[in-house]
């Protein structure tokens, strides 16, 4: 297509899905804090590594960042040219959103908050779910771009509602973990095999993905592959929680479990993948999840 595509931000998700987009686009720029990453990426799947400035001179514009307060960062050092649409796939803080829409609106463009969902695997496979949240005629400009790089892409709402649906989504994986942990940590305390125990479950009201894939692929085998990091799923659950305060609701399952993976997080230190959450629960039950 004609739209010239830049991606900000080459981690483990963004390296992964910016590599799609040369199939769609003739003009993709990469743009990385580390630019050896940049240059990395345009050497391996035909991008142009290039300048912050340059970048955010594209027509569609992705970031994939850890936090907003970075995406903020980023917004005030440049300049984007009217009409360009800023798509933030970061799993930011949805009155960020609203802020950096505002601030993008008064150089006459747009800003849509786009977290993604489906972790490396669908990054690498272009099988990501998008949750979006803006205006709906910038949703359906950036719409081809996205397709690019997942298969169920859906506008969730206003700026915002997109990066809300993540942070309760990733809430709710954590309630999933934590409850998963204390169920088989139980069954093993009973001597129950709980390898066959999973089967059992998995094909009853019981399951989640956390049992059908977490349980078994990072957890059972002691693999724990860092494809999400425990301190990003922390800082996820902090926003689900602040969401819950703001609209002044009861909901004492997530502010426990919020909890529970901030405490997990603190005790696992950088560098761990979310499912060493259980780990917590093994070092105070004495209880090897294997």
């Amino acid at each position: 297509m004609t739209l010239t595509v830049a991606f900000l931000g080459l981690g483990a998700m963004g390296y992964r899905m910016a590599a799609h987009l040369p199939a769609h686009f003739s003009t993709v720029y990469v743009w990385n804090r580390n630019f050896n990453k940049a240059t990395q990426h345009a050497d391996e799947f035909g991008t142009t590594a290039v300048s912050l400035q340059q970048a955010v001179q594209a027509d569609i514009i992705f970031s994939c960042l850890p936090t907003s307060q970075q995406v903020d960062e980023i917004l005030s050092q440049v300049t984007v040219k009217p009409g360009t649409v800023w798509v933030d796939c970061t799993s930011g803080v949805p009155e960020s959103a609203r802020l950096q829409a505002r601030q993008l609106t008064q150089q006459n463009a747009y800003f849509l908050d786009a977290p993604v969902s489906g972790q490396t695997a669908g990054a690498e496979n272009a099988s990501l779910t998008f949750m979006v949240g803006g205006q709906h005629e910038a949703f359906q400009r950036a719409l081809p771009a996205m397709q690019a790089m997942g298969t169920l892409i859906k506008h969730v709402g206003d700026s915002g509602s997109g990066f809300a649906v993540k942070a309760v989504n990733n809430m709710m994986l954590a309630i999933h973990l934590c409850a998963a942990a204390e169920g088989f940590t139980t069954l093993k305390a009973h001597g129950v095999n709980i390898t066959e125990a999973l089967d059992c479950i998995n094909a009853s009201s019981g399951k989640s993905g956390v049992t059908e894939s977490v349980l078994p692929q990072r957890i059972l085998n002691r693999s724990f592959p860092l494809t999400f990091a425990l301190a990003l799923l922390a800082k996820d659950t902090g926003i689900a929680v602040d969401l819950i305060r703001e609209a002044h609701i009861s909901a004492p399952v997530t502010v426990l479990t919020q909890s529970l993976i901030q405490a997990a997080s603190d005790l696992a230190g950088p560098d761990h993948d979310f499912s060493a959450a259980v780990k917590m629960y093994e070092s105070w039950s004495k209880i090897t999840l294997e």
